[in-house]
């Protein structure tokens, strides 16, 4: 992987900020991912059956309402159902086969992997003037290679590989 990235960045520095944006925006995005993935496996496993929140939070080990906060985007981006009363639950809202991983990344991402530029660099610096329209492009080709990646993912697949 590190070498990938090395040949897609070019130089050590670039993949520097990419691993340093890749921490600040873990802390944001891939914590949600992970629990929402987790969520989604979990349901796979006991497929057809309702499950509880406190459930699926004993299973990752968090607090239920955290559960129910990512269930609830979960079920907004259609990724699961749920069930009202006593006896209710949720489970998924379509065959494993047919939820790609990118769908989950696309239901919890707020930014973009290598989050956003925001400086305003001296316009008359001949890099200045050009960094942003240059980070804008490597920025659309990382986030392009991840969705690619997830998108050739199904839940089922990545369901399989536990024993």
């Amino acid at each position: 992987m590190t070498n990938y990235f090395r040949i897609f960045f070019g130089s050590k520095e670039l993949l520097k900020l990419f691993y340093c944006n890749i921490n600040c925006y873990s802390i944001k995005v891939n914590g949600r991912f992970a629990i929402s993935i987790h969520i989604l496996t979990l349901l796979e496993q006991f497929q057809g059956e309702l499950l509880s929140s406190e459930f699926i939070a004993g299973s990752i080990n968090i607090n239920p309402v955290l559960v129910r906060k990512e269930l609830v985007n979960l079920k907004k981006h259609r990724l699961v159902e749920s069930r009202e009363g006593k006896a209710g639950g949720f489970l998924l809202a379509k065959p494993a086969s047919q939820i790609k991983i990118v769908d989950v990344y696309h239901a919890v991402r707020q930014n973009s992997v290598l989050g956003k530029y925001v400086n305003a660099p001296n316009p008359d610096c001949k890099i200045g003037r050009q960094i942003n329209e240059q980070l804008t492009v490597l920025y659309e080709d990382a986030e392009h290679a991840v969705t690619k990646q997830l998108g050739a993912i199904s839940l089922s697949d990545f369901h399989k590989k536990f024993k």
